[in-house]
Formats: structure tokens, sequence, C-alpha cells
């Protein structure tokens, strides 16, 4: 009797230890995130759009528990991007290539509150692309009633290979479809960051 209490002791002081330690809830929905797009979701192709649901929890709230914490809405992009990387074959190319992927930049508009016990779905859709990364809009939106309650735009880097290779590869000779024009938002942002970053570098 007295080892069973030590072994669930052990097991409960151990599964604290991994609360404190790790972040438990996000590793594991990553991963499960991986195993739905990877087995149990239909592959797409690398310009079509991907989606997933999500719903704001007590553990989302922001202090006033009345809205999504800010913060949680960058978090909730890691399982939209996963989900989008494995449906559209994009991580495994560029892991091909002998490459790697980061997150260099992101922007987001916060139009209205998500608000507790709240669903809501992140689309995400690559909406151009240079030699050195590719950049994805991903909108939080309420389903009961289609509105858009945020929109990101994430710069993600391509590192050890060429982003233009990888899109030319994914996309196929066969597709015909060329590479969009930049959007006005994005071209005036990229501008943005490099200002930022010859500031930087310049130590101001």
């Amino acid at each position: 009797m007295m080892l069973v209490c030590y072994i669930v002791g052990g097991i409960l002081v151990s599964l604290v230890a991994l609360y404190l330690f790790l972040e438990l809830h996000y590793f594991l929905r990553m991963c499960l995130c991986v195993i739905i797009a990877r087995f149990f979701k239909t592959k797409i192709k690398i310009l079509d759009d991907t989606y997933i649901h999500g719903v704001c929890i007590t553990t989302d709230v922001d202090t006033l528990l009345y809205h999504m914490n800010n913060a949680r809405y960058l978090r909730e992009l890691d399982f939209a991007r996963v989900d989008f990387y494995e449906r559209t074959g994009l991580y495994k190319k560029i892991r091909q290539k002998g490459g790697a992927v980061v997150q260099g930049a992101c922007t987001i508009r916060y139009r209205r509150f998500v608000r507790p016990f709240s669903i809501f779905k992140i689309t995400s859709k690559i909406i151009y692309w240079d030699g050195k990364a590719l950049y994805m809009e991903h909108r939080f939106i309420t389903p009961k009633d289609d509105f858009v309650r945020a929109i990101a735009i994430c710069q993600q880097r391509v590192i050890s290979c060429n982003a233009d290779d990888i899109m030319k590869e994914l996309l196929g000779p066969e597709d015909g479809i060329q590479k969009p024009e930049i959007p006005l938002e994005v071209a005036k942002w990229i501008e943005c960051n490099e200002i930022s970053s010859a500031n930087l570098r310049n130590g101001c």
C-alpha cells in the first residue's frame, strides 16, 4: 500500500515539476497539431488557405478576465503555422534542402475582443515571398459572426536555402502560377523593418 502511495506521489510531483519548468500544455498541443495535420487532414497546395479552430479558455484571458490576452494571439499562431507547414509540405521541403525556418518579424492588428469561452478560427496563407523569407497572413475569425477579430502578418525567415527556390518547387511548373505582386502593407512593413535594422546596426 505504501509503495502505491509513493508511486502515485512521485507521478504527481513529476507532473507538477513539468508544469513548473515547461509549459506542458503548449508542447502537448503542438504535438497534437502535428499528428492531426500529418495523419488526419488532407494535403493542400502551397498557396491554399488553411484553418484551425481554438477556444479562449481561462488560461488565455487578460488580467481583467474580460478578453483574450494580447500575447496569446501570437502564441496561437504557432499552432496555425505548424498545421500549414505540415499540410503543404513546406517544412519538409525546407529540411530536404538542409535549411530551417524561423520567425523573423510579426505585426498584429487587434480589431475586436475575443471573449472568454469564445470559439475562433485562424486562417493562414502565404501572401508574398522573396529570396530570404515567406510572408504569411493570419486572421482570427469568430465563426458565429464571421468577423475578423485580429489580423497578423508574419515574416518567416528561411535559413541556409533560398525561399524563392523552395516556392518554385512547391508550386511546380505545371501550375503556371506567377509570383504575386507584393501587397502595399507588406512593402511598407518590410521598409519599416529595414529602417529598424539599420538603426540597430548604427547603435541607435
